[in-house]
């Protein structure tokens, strides 16, 4: 027998009590898969550490239960990065025009878009930041003649 075909002889037998276990820890069917393709993933690359019969769905109970672990670790520090960053106060941005005034506010970039000329690809390009989530008038007044014309003509960027 093959290593291949020994994985496919484990995966066969054993999916389905791999995924009743991730499905019953998890919260969501993504979770859930993660959990099943990392421990059979495990499996392959050590196909050769995987005891015999019965005892291969104990080991790969074992390795599942693992991945599990890993993926509740990565979501605590994400969630811990997320109150860092909410806790940092006015330098965590949210929305767009934090963005914005984040980087108007910088030396390097202050004035950039009022020195390039109306309609030249470079301020167009400098502007395209500033328009999701505004509506067509404040597009036009933000970039000029380009946006005002695109916005007159029915092609907006009004996102709400």
């Amino acid at each position: 027998m093959t290593q291949r075909d020994r994985f496919e002889a484990i995966y066969d037998a054993y999916y389905p009590a791999i995924h009743q276990y991730a499905t019953r820890r998890t919260g969501s069917p993504d979770d859930t898969a993660d959990i099943i393709s990392e421990t059979f993933l495990t499996a392959w690359r050590r196909i050769g550490d995987v005891p015999e019969g019965d005892r291969a769905l104990l080991w790969l109970y074992g390795v599942a239960r693992r991945v599990l672990a890993n993926q509740r670790r990565g979501a605590t520090r994400r969630a811990v990065l997320v109150d860092r960053l909410h806790a940092a106060g006015p330098t965590f941005m949210t929305s767009s025009t934090d963005i914005t005034q984040h980087f108007n506010r910088q030396p390097a970039t202050a004035g950039a878009q009022s020195s390039l000329s109306v309609g030249s690809p470079a301020r167009s390009a400098l502007s395209a930041r500033t328009m999701v989530g505004r509506k067509s008038g404040q597009a036009a007044a933000t970039s000029g003649s380009w946006a005002y014309s695109s916005a007159s003509a029915g092609e907006g960027f009004d996102t709400g």
